[in-house]
């Protein structure tokens, strides 16, 4: 098994933009901590970034303090950066040439927000053969009301979590995920 680490959309949109993220609890902290453990033990971290394409983008417009990447995943480091412009990452980006480059068969999903970006990268990832493993504390959601209803995010955070086991991935938490990759290393 070769592993990559997605960090999906951990743009400042979701911090001090118009899409605070707001569930679970501790979720960024969990992202940090797993790149962390993906660079200390040499698995490829690649960062993606949202880009709305529209002039007139009230979010994730190319070249705002909200579109780009939050500063604490920059500092860390990464090894690929992938710009994408619809919630699946394989879409339209050379996603899938980077994974087989690197001869990658599983992806780690992380990021934002969990029933967008993140499930939909897990379902492209799963039918396009690739064994998915999506960790259930270092994605995040908010609550979100449209013409067809709403839902908080826990409801909807916790529903994805439920789809996503039935049959597209490997649901656990960071600390499962974290203690699995040691646990290889010794």
């Amino acid at each position: 098994m070769k592993r990559a680490l997605l960090v999906i959309d951990v743009q400042n949109e979701y911090f001090t933009g118009k899409l605070p993220v707001t569930y679970p609890v501790g979720s960024f902290e969990n992202i940090l901590k797993v790149i962390d453990v993906a660079k200390d033990n040499n698995i490829p971290i690649i960062v993606v970034q949202h880009t709305s394409l529209q002039n007139n983008a009230e979010t994730f417009k190319k070249g705002s303090k909200e579109w780009e990447i939050h500063d604490q995943i920059s500092n860390r480091g990464y090894n690929y950066l992938i710009e994408k412009h619809l919630p699946g990452s394989f879409t339209g980006t050379n996603l899938e040439e980077v994974l087989e480059k690197n001869e990658i068969d599983t992806v780690v999903i992380c990021g934002y927000m969990t029933q967008m970006c993140c499930d939909t990268t897990s379902r492209q990832a799963f039918h396009l053969g690739y064994t998915v493993e999506f960790l259930s504390d270092a994605t995040g959601t908010l609550d979100i009301s449209n013409y067809a209803g709403t839902v908080t995010a826990e409801e909807l955070h916790r529903s994805i979590l439920i789809t996503q086991a039935m049959r597209f991935s490997k649901v656990m938490t960071s600390s499962e995920w974290i203690q699995t990759i040691e646990s290889k290393v010794k």
